[in-house]
């Protein structure tokens, strides 16, 4: 085990957010634990981390199957560190109409998004409830407040995270855990954002879209926070954007 050393977990490390967020948290002094299905997408993260001097680890792990996602806790805690922070980011952000949806696609949604959260923070939060401390963060969107037009999928999985995250903080927040909800709203600056929607890329340069790595010092400040003022619901926009 990594001696004097804390970890933070982030399930859906991408290239953008969770990227982000486990880079400002290793920079921090934190073990950066990141997964995604694929491990080999984790290395560039996992190489830029340990560049600038932190330390990080990629896993492999499908975070909707329960037994990867316990053993994937089991080998975090016991070979590296406990589990300080955990994040949940994966989004499935995929827009059909209601009448062509498929119960397949619409299921698979629902499953990435919102029931893989609660294997994987219930998994965290078993062990954080025997140390009495701990932050566990979901990454939400707007869709979790109000569903639109041709998102019903992807509304109905982040309004599942959101009341997720809500009973956690309630029912945890008492054993000295802090759970908080992130609203994202707005486009991230990524890729795909550039390549497919460049007039809304263009808008970079008035601070029109997110900043990634803006987002991750909001998930750092939500960790610091003292407990006698804690935060559950926090929302990220540009000052632009019509909500």
């Amino acid at each position: 085990m990594t001696q004097g050393k804390k970890v933070v977990l982030v399930v859906g490390a991408g290239d953008a957010t969770g990227g982000a967020i486990a880079r400002r948290f290793a920079r921090e002094g934190y073990v950066a634990c990141v997964t995604r299905r694929s491990a080999d997408k984790l290395q560039p993260l996992v190489d830029e981390i340990r560049a600038a001097g932190g330390e990080a680890h990629g896993f492999a792990s499908d975070a909707r199957k329960e037994e990867e996602v316990a053993a994937l806790v089991e080998e975090i805690e016991s070979s590296l560190g406990p589990i300080e922070a955990f994040v949940f980011n994966i989004g499935a952000n995929v827009p059909c109409s209601i009448l062509e949806e498929t119960a397949r696609k619409y299921f698979k949604i629902w499953e990435m998004a919102c029931f893989a959260g609660f294997l994987t923070a219930q998994a965290v939060a078993r062990r954080m409830v025997t140390r009495e401390r701990g932050t566990i963060l979901f990454t939400g969107a707007t869709a979790g407040l109000r569903g639109a037009a041709g998102f019903a999928a992807f509304a109905g999985a982040k309004h599942g995270i959101r009341a997720l995250a809500q009973s956690m903080a309630r029912e945890l927040g008492p054993r000295n855990i802090h759970v908080a909800h992130v609203v994202v709203d707005g486009a991230i600056d990524t890729a795909f954002i550039r390549d497919s929607f460049p007039e809304r890329y263009a808008l970079k340069d008035q601070d029109g879209i997110l900043d990634p790595q803006h987002i991750a010092d909001s998930y750092w400040f939500l960790h610091s926070q003292p407990r006698d003022a804690w935060t559950f619901e926090l929302d990220l926009r540009p000052w632009m954007e019509r909500w």
